[in-house]
C-alpha cells in the first residue's frame, strides 16, 4: 500500500466555510450588545434599561444576521450556479474547445503543452465539469457557498456573543455597568480573536489585537455618544 493510500491529511481551508460565519457572528455579538448597553448605561442610571435593550439587540441581531448570511450567501451559490450551468452548456457545444482550455490554465500554471494535454484529457473524462467548475471557476468542496449553514452558524454565534455582555447587567452594579460591561467584553473579544486564530492556524496574539482592538473603539464612541445624550436630556 503507498503513502498516498495511508497518508490522510486535514486541511484548515476545509473551514472557511462556518468559520467564517461564526467568528463573524460572536464577535458582532459582543461588539453590538456591548456597545448598546454601555451606551444606554452611560445615559440612564437605570441598569433595567440596559438589560431591556441588550435583550432587544440580542434578538433583532440574532435574527439580522441569520437573513444576512442567508441572503449573501444565497447570492453567491445563485452565481456559482450559473456559472456551472453555462459551462455544462459549454461542455456540450465544444468539448475539444473545453480539453484546450483547460490545457491553457494547466500550461499556465508550469505544464508543458504536451503534459496539459494528457492530464485535461484524463481529468475531463473523469469529471469534466468537476475539472471546468475547480480550474476554471475556482469551484470546490471547501468553498462552495452554504447558505443555511451560514445563516445558521452566525445566529447561534451571535447569540452566545451577545449573551455574554448581557449577563454582565445582571451581576454588576449599575454604578459601575458601562466599566464592567467594557472590562468583560474585551476580554471575551479577546479570547475570540485567540479561538478564531487558533480554528484558523494563524497567530493567536494577532487574532486577538485585531478583534479587541476595534471592539474598544466601537464601545468607547457609543458610550460618548451615550454620555452626550444623558447630559443633554
Amino acid at each position: 500500500m503507498t503513502r498516498l493510500h495511508i497518508h490522510s491529511e486535514r486541511h484548515l481551508v476545509a473551514r472557511i466555510g462556518w468559520l467564517r460565519a461564526a467568528v463573524m457572528g460572536a464577535n458582532d455579538g459582543i461588539v453590538s450588545t456591548a456597545s448598546l448597553i454601555i451606551g444606554v448605561a452611560a445615559a440612564s442610571t437605570q441598569s433595567g434599561d440596559a438589560l431591556v435593550a441588550g435583550t432587544a439587540g440580542l434578538v433583532a441581531g440574532a435574527m439580522s444576521m441569520a437573513a444576512g448570511e442567508y441572503v449573501s450567501v444565497s447570492s453567491q451559490q445563485d452565481t456559482e450556479t450559473a456559472d456551472i450551468e453555462r459551462e455544462r452548456g459549454e461542455l456540450a457545444d465544444d468539448n475539444d474547445a473545453e480539453i484546450e482550455e483547460l490545457a491553457g490554465i494547466y500550461m499556465g500554471r508550469g505544464l508543458d503543452a504536451e503534459t496539459a494535454g494528457i492530464v485535461a484529457r484524463q481529468l475531463m473524462a473523469h469529471d469534466a465539469l468537476g475539472a471546468h467548475a475547480r480550474d476554471e471557476l475556482g469551484i470546490s468542496a471547501f468553498t462552495t457557498a452554504r447558505p443555511v449553514q451560514a445563516a445558521l452558524t452566525s445566529a447561534a454565534t451571535f447569540s452566545v456573543g451577545a449573551a455574554l455582555p448581557l449577563a454582565m447587567v445582571l451581576v454588576a452594579p449599575a454604578e459601575r455597568l458601562p466599566v464592567v460591561v467594557a472590562v468583560a467584553s474585551l476580554l471575551f473579544l479577546a479570547l475570540l480573536g485567540a479561538v478564531g486564530a487558533r480554528a484558523g492556524g494563524a497567530s493567536l496574539w494577532r487574532g486577538s489585537v485585531r478583534v479587541t482592538v476595534w471592539g474598544a473603539i466601537a464601545m468607547a464612541l457609543t458610550a460618548a455618544i451615550g454620555a452626550m445624550v444623558g447630559t443633554a436630556v
